[in-house]
């Protein structure tokens, strides 16, 4: 699993949103400009994030994004699903039903799911809330 710099991205500014949490919309270039990424990028990501209901969107003058619940309530795992699309380690695993023809005589194919199920407990035990209070301890590198 690489995770990509889309994922990467949507993790620094949900943590960002976190760290500038006042209940008023931050601006898009104040994100940007705070964690050097390109508005044009963060606009893409931003439509993901509110589209999927993590963030609320208001446009126009005094306009931008906030979250729209505790930063504890989101996962690093359901950020990365969100912006990924799937962590799983192998192809065969993307998709809830294994259709490998192969699955029942696969010798490999329980150490995937135990390395999926890993990874996605580690991942849903992080909040972004978790992140946000480390990062000034060095603690998380996203």
């Amino acid at each position: 699993m690489m995770i990509s710099t889309k994922g990467r991205y949507s993790l620094r500014v949900m943590v960002d949103l976190t760290e500038h949490n006042t209940d008023a919309y931050i601006p898009l270039k104040d994100i940007a400009k705070r964690q050097e990424i390109s508005q044009k990028y963060l606009e893409s990501i931003m439509t993901v994030l509110s589209k999927a209901g993590f963030v609320d969107a208001l446009r126009g003058k005094g306009g931008g994004y906030r979250l729209n619940r505790s930063p504890n309530e989101y996962t690093v795992g359901s950020v990365l699903k969100l912006t990924e699309g799937t962590l799983a380690p192998v192809a065969c695993l993307e998709n809830e039903q294994n259709k490998c023809d192969r699955a029942a005589n696969c010798r490999t194919l329980p150490m995937w799911i135990e390395l999926d199920r890993l990874t996605s407990d580690y991942l849903e035990g992080i909040t972004v809330g978790d992140l946000a209070k480390n990062i000034s301890s060095g603690n998380y590198v996203i």
